[in-house]
């Protein structure tokens, strides 16, 4: 608790100093006085020895205290019958006592045995006289009841520093924990969107790319050479635009990162699926001065074009497609109306793209709706605010 070395300092000056007063003339006189003075000194000294290791601790062990304050009492019983002077060794038995004892009743059990030796020693220096008596009385009583309130007040101030410290511990280990959390969060998020991204532009591709390639086989066994060269010449463009795509997802780019006007990107998707699924898909783009949209907002807008027409593809059985993509002061809307078999929005879906889009939209803080029915095909809107939170920056929660 605290350094010895500081104590060994003080114990050692005030003793010191009480020899050299007592040496002066304010202690004992005669050879007996100053045998006495020193015998005290002396006694004092080894109680401090036996008591010492509990400065560091905070308390010393039990037996030590039954044998370290006894020997303080004595020297001060000694002391103060040689020379009333030497009552001055209370100043050093009162913070010995308090700092190595256990508890506070034990300290100010401590404290009234010192005050009790104070008294029996002006009893025996003063021939148990009652001016000594009443000496006594009033030295000890005043020592103890200052030594006691002062004991009980610093033990207060520590109770109350380590409290704090322990609280400041406990909530350091608190934020420590929410930080791991919150990177774990993170982390899981980031592949969360890493996955919603893969889906929706190399995935696609890459099904794409598998069609074609079948198309391909199944023209050149037909003979069909000239088909299958145009097919063939698809996939190529295809396998560019993958790789595009791929290098789009390590730089956070767009999902067509040569191309910033999003007229021109919805037309290349269109066209993509067109030659991918022979899908008769209608564009109408009515864009009001695009240049004031994000381009995190065209991501989105891209996306899930991209995921529509992929259902349709694979899930609608339809043989048109309208794309309808509308932006103005107030937004940006998707409109993807198909002439498909539909389905039950109710019903539980296994597959991850219509949750994935429905995530990507709510990131960007817009809505998704589909209104389907069985054997009616489906519409499917999009409708972002016009300043889309940027995908890159989004809070750490979403986007770590």
């Amino acid at each position: 608790m605290y350094n010895t070395r500081w104590w060994d300092i003080a114990v050692a000056a005030g003793l010191a100093a009480i020899a050299a007063l007592s040496l002066a003339g304010l202690g004992a006189s005669g050879p007996s006085g100053w045998w006495l003075t020193a015998a005290s000194l002396l006694v004092f000294v080894g109680g401090y020895a036996f008591l010492r290791p509990g400065i560091v601790t905070g308390a010393a062990p039990t037996w030590r205290l039954a044998v370290g304050i006894p020997l303080v009492v004595l020297a001060i019983v000694i002391g103060i019958a040689a020379a009333p002077f030497l009552a001055m060794l209370q100043t050093l038995a009162y913070p010995l006592v308090w700092v190595t004892t256990p508890a506070r009743r034990e300290a100010i059990v401590g404290s009234a045995g010192v005050a009790a030796a104070t008294f029996v020693g002006f009893l025996l220096n003063g021939a148990f006289s009652s001016e000594a008596m009443w000496s006594g009385l009033l030295t000890a009583g005043v020592s103890l009841v200052f030594a006691v309130s002062l004991g009980l007040w610093i033990s207060a101030i520590a109770e109350y520093g380590e409290d704090r410290a322990r609280l400041v511990a406990e909530l350091t280990d608190a934020q420590e924990q929410v930080e791991r959390l919150s990177r774990e969060r993170g982390a899981a998020d980031e592949r969360e969107r890493l996955g919603r991204d893969i889906h929706d532009t190399l995935a696609q591709t890459l099904a794409g790319l598998t069609l074609l390639s079948e198309r391909a086989g199944r023209q050149l066994a037909r003979g069909e050479t000239d088909a299958a060269a145009g097919t063939i010449a698809t996939v190529e463009q295809l396998s560019r635009d993958a790789l595009a795509e791929a290098r789009g997802l390590v730089a956070r780019t767009a999902a067509v990162p040569g191309d910033a006007v999003l007229e021109a990107a919805v037309e290349r998707l269109a066209e993509r699926f067109r030659a991918e699924a022979g899908l008769v898909v209608q564009v109408e783009v009515a864009l009001e001065g695009d240049d004031g949209m994000t381009r995190d907002a065209q991501l989105v807008v891209l996306r899930c074009l991209q995921e529509a027409l992929s259902n349709v593809r694979k899930h609608a059985g339809g043989a048109s497609v309208r794309v309808i993509v509308e932006a103005d002061a107030s937004g940006i809307r998707l409109v993807v109306v198909d002439d498909g078999r539909g389905f039950d929005p109710d019903r539980r879906r296994t597959g991850y793209g219509l949750d994935g889009m429905a995530d990507r939209v709510a990131l960007a803080g817009g809505t998704l709706t589909i209104d389907t029915t069985p054997d009616r095909g489906t519409v499917l809107t999009v409708a972002l605010p016009i300043a889309t939170p940027p995908l890159s920056s989004l809070p750490e929660e979403q986007n770590a």
